[in-house]
């Protein structure tokens, strides 16, 4: 399994923009530049996290993005289903459905996957960088 460039970008802005202080909105200029990635790229990531309600964007000459939701609820999952959306890694090209046991195999690890990603905070690897 591999996950896009999009949801590093995403992470990694998500990670900046809870290091920035509640009040003061962060351009996405500044965000492009802290990542090195182009503007219009990330912009698109941003608008997903928006639609996603993840941050709130805020019009403006001293517009950008923020966070909406307290941080410490913001999981890893959540950022991913943002960018890549809910479907499933696998689907059994037979028809088998449910009765599947390759398919039952990757489902049940994909859960776990889910479930871990689900669990770990963004918030937690924000403490980390800031000892």
């Amino acid at each position: 399994m591999k996950l896009s460039q999009a949801t590093d970008y995403a992470l990694h802005a998500m990670l900046h923009l809870m290091s920035a202080a509640p009040d003061k909105p962060v351009s996405v200029q500044l965000l492009a530049e802290k990542l090195g990635v182009s503007q219009t790229y990330l912009s698109k990531m941003l608008t997903k996290l928006v639609k996603a309600g993840l941050i709130h964007s805020v019009s403006g000459a001293n517009g950008g993005y923020r966070l909406k939701r307290n941080q410490e609820e913001i999981s890893f999952l959540d950022v991913i289903h943002a960018i890549e959306g809910t479907a499933s890694l696998f689907e059994c090209s037979f028809n088998h459905g449910s009765e599947c046991l390759i398919q039952q195999v990757v489902m049940d690890a994909e859960r776990q996957m889910e479930q871990i990603l689900r669990n770990k905070k963004i918030s937690d690897v924000a403490r980390q960088m800031k000892r």
